[in-house]
Formats: structure tokens, C-alpha cells, sequence
């Protein structure tokens, strides 16, 4: 393998790296189950839930929207897990 070759390959890698360390201030939870290692059906449902704080984007007709997560509570979330269950969210009737 020639040297040209080799840098190539580091920069391709070094390319892969910097990708996967960009920092964005707010992420789908797609992404959060990806980084996380979950469905992004059971993030959704934490954020329904209160499990983690997140917000509502509206998109599209109708009431429902985009949970977004903001990066300083995805480091929470990693540092300190899941919010306790709203207690009145959950009341049995």
C-alpha cells in the first residue's frame, strides 16, 4: 500500500470520525435511539411519558409533532438515565 493510498484511508476515517462527534443543539428521536442503542419507538415514549424533557415541533396538519431533544439533556439522559414517572400522569382513576 503506498503512502498516498494511506492518507487517503486516515482521511477518509478521520472524515467518518468528525461526523460522528458533531454536536447539534437539538435531535429527532431517531437519532437519540441511535446514539443510544433503543427503537426510536421507546424514546418517543419516554418523551410522552416526561422521562426525559423534550419539545413538540409542529409539523404537518393536525396536532401531533416531531419530539426534539436538546443536546444538554441527551447528556443528561447518558449521565443520569431516565426522569422518575409523573406521578399524576399515571393516577388510576
Amino acid at each position: 500500500m503506498s503512502v498516498e493510498e494511506r492518507l487517503e484511508r486516515i482521511e477518509q476515517m478521520l472524515a467518518t470520525l468528525v461526523q460522528q462527534q458533531t454536536i447539534k443543539e437539538w435531535y429527532t428521536t431517531a437519532e437519540v435511539g441511535g446514539l443510544l442503542g433503543r427503537a426510536e419507538y421507546t424514546v418517543r415514549e419516554w418523551c410522552r411519558q416526561g422521562r426525559i424533557r423534550a419539545k413538540k415541533k409542529p409539523c404537518g396538519r393536525g396536532k401531533g409533532g416531531e419530539w426534539l431533544i436538546s443536546h444538554e439533556e441527551l447528556t443528561r439522559l447518558k449521565n443520569e438515565g431516565l426522569l422518575p414517572f409523573r406521578s399524576a400522569a399515571f393516577a388510576v382513576l
